[in-house]
């Protein structure tokens, strides 16, 4: 077939959907473009989803007969005063294609009139521009989109419902109105109002559209470092979700979903989430326009940094530090901030560190307190009618102080969870074998980070049988365990003979132990970095060698355990992603109970 141009008509359909793939996309092409207008007041109204109308209406500039005929030809826009800018963009859109493209695979009218002039309208029909003729309308801009792809059938049946392409449409507004707290929204579909907000301050935008939910699990983030600036909220490891819906990611006010962003998030999330679960999170990126390319995808929901490693680095660095906070202690309120103006007032200093020091101090103590012990014997048959009896009650214990958010130890339940009161009388529920568990874990990390996990040599080399598969597995990883304090050699094709445990773990047996490393080591892929690997077998180390439930503790114990909770960083998930601990307060009680 001989090489032929393309009529113009048809070039333009083919461009057209790289930028319009469905209502979404259109509405929030126009949206933006309300935006780098200056609106402060936007509207949308959506027909069958906006398959069949889409209405944007704004107060911001509006434009010109001249310029409202330029405003839909192709490569026309605005937003570049210079064509050097190209690589410094700093508003929400650019190329000059939403217009033309719309209007291409539609039936596009525009009307616009500026603060100073007369309003103007212009239809453009399956990519067939009419004459700019004089109309009414209120300063600002409405555009109207009807019949999208009527102009390309074909594009038209790989469309979904008109629920689920509303349901994009309202999402897409969402994350330009959590990044433009100051502009108000409105989203109509069907003539029923899903979605009002006015403007607001940035902790209140997100209090409207994160929930209150994520408002009382929520800490406050933020870091600098050279040009680069990041604040907003994480949602504490226990309030996670199925999905990344709710991780809400803004580069210099544009909502993106860029890939190196997502994964940052989850690497300060890994060992602090169950496995499936996601994080929720709404975090504002700033930085230097030149220093970020947002058009590598149509969307601009992609981006590529210069300084890939910094941007990086500084995520997990901060999400990290936010996450440090030892159990119990309580998510500041979003409303506890003073708005400032601009971004720049979540620019609040990060709370220190805990000293990694403070997670394995105390810890000795306990340890052999909490080691794995022999279960009591039972007690003998009692006649019918008859309890044993019951030891001395103790004196009542005082309130706990303020600063021991996990309150007092008052009883243990199913030898497993222990039940404290909180210094305002909230009841909280402790798992002792998860809570054991990441102050192990802890304990243990800190000991990597300091040059290698102490280890105890056994009297006597246990032997472990294991499938020679499994052999090979911990003996090709055997110097990456001697940092872990244990100690491992081949024992003929089929064992492992195990010289030295690590001191933390007691008296544990390694069988268990070295069945469950071999298939946590099987589950990662080759090219899986060593730090992660090392990471997870710290948390199966911390398993093994946590108190287990069906363990008798001692009010002592069940204090002390509660103390290092308070004082361990990211003591309120175990080391799979657990919750450590449940707390009921006065508020739930009262609901259960019918009082509310």
């Amino acid at each position: 077939m001989p090489i032929r141009i393309l009529p113009e008509t048809t070039a333009n359909r083919i461009a057209a959907g790289e930028v319009v793939e469905r209502p979404a996309a259109v509405v929030k092409e126009l949206v933006e473009n309300a935006l780098d207008a200056g609106a402060t007041r936007i509207a949308v109204t959506l027909e069958e989803g906006g398959i069949g109308r889409v209405v944007v209406e704004d107060n911001g500039a509006g434009m010109a007969p001249d310029e409202l005929e330029l405003a839909v030809e192709r490569h026309a826009t605005s937003k570049l005063p210079e064509e050097a800018l190209l690589f410094r963009i700093a508003t929400l859109g650019f190329r000059g294609e939403a217009l033309p493209s719309i209007g291409a695979v539609s039936r596009l009218t525009l009307t616009s009139r500026p603060p100073d002039g007369d309003a103007h309208a212009l239809s453009v029909e399956g990519g067939r521009k009419g004459a700019v003729m004089p109309a009414a309308g209120a300063p600002g801009t409405r555009v109207e989109m009807r019949d999208l792809f009527y102009a390309v059938p074909a594009r038209r049946k790989f469309l979904r419902s008109p629920r689920a392409e509303a349901e994009q449409a309202v999402e897409a507004v969402r994350r330009l109105a959590l990044a433009w707290p100051e502009a108000g929204f409105r989203v109509t579909n069907d003539g029923r109002e899903v979605l009002s907000l006015a403007p607001a301050s940035r902790e209140t935008r997100i209090h409207d559209l994160l929930g209150p939910d994520f408002a009382a699990a929520a800490l406050p983030v933020a870091a600098e470092t050279g040009d680069l600036a990041l604040a907003g909220l994480a949602a504490q490891p226990a309030h996670t979700r199925a999905t990344g819906t709710e991780q809400h990611l803004v580069v210099n006010r544009r909502p993106v979903r860029d890939k190196l962003l997502r994964t940052a998030l989850h690497v300060a999330y890994r060992d602090l989430i169950a496995a499936g679960r996601h994080p929720v999170a709404a975090l504002f990126l700033e930085l230097p326009p030149e220093a970020v390319d947002v058009n590598v995808h149509p969307m601009k929901t992609e981006l590529r940094f210069r300084e890939e490693a910094a941007v990086r680095g500084l995520l997990i660095a901060a999400l990290r530090r936010a996450l440090s906070a030892g159990a119990g202690v309580a998510a500041p309120a979003l409303t506890a901030y003073a708005p400032r103006p601009g971004w720049s007032a979540w620019r609040r200093p990060a709370p220190a560190p805990l000293p990694p020091a403070s997670a394995a101090a105390g810890l000795a103590e306990m340890q052999l307190a909490l080691a794995p012990q022999p279960a009591p014997p039972p007690a003998a048959a009692l006649p019918l009618g008859f309890a044993p009896p019951r030891p001395a009650a103790p004196p009542e214990a005082a309130p706990a102080p303020a600063d021991h958010p996990l309150g007092r130890a008052l009883a243990q339940l199913l030898d497993t969870y222990i039940l404290a009161e909180a210094p305002d009388g909230a009841l909280v529920l402790v798992d002792q074998h998860a809570a054991h568990e990441r102050l192990t874990h802890e304990a243990l990390r800190v000991q990597l980070i300091e040059g290698g996990v102490r280890a105890q040599p056994l009297l006597l080399p246990a032997v472990v049988d294991l499938p020679p598969a499994d052999c090979a597995r911990l003996l090709g990883f055997a110097v990456e365990l001697a940092r872990l304090g244990l100690e491992i050699e081949g024992f003929g094709p089929g064992a492992v003979l195990v010289r030295a445990l690590p001191a933390l773990l007691g008296a544990a047996d390694p069988a268990p132990l070295l069945r469950d490393l071999a298939a946590e080591l099987a589950a990662f892929d080759e090219a899986m970095a060593l730090e992660r690997r090392l990471d997870a077998a710290v948390a199966r180390l911390a398993c093994h060698g946590s108190v287990r439930a069906g363990r008798r503790l001692t009010p002592p114990e069940m204090d002390a355990l509660l103390r290092q909770m308070e004082a361990t960083p990211r003591a309120a998930t175990c080391s799979h992603g657990r919750p450590t601990f449940l707390r009921l307060g006065a508020a739930e009680l009262e609901r259960m109970f019918g009082r509310r």
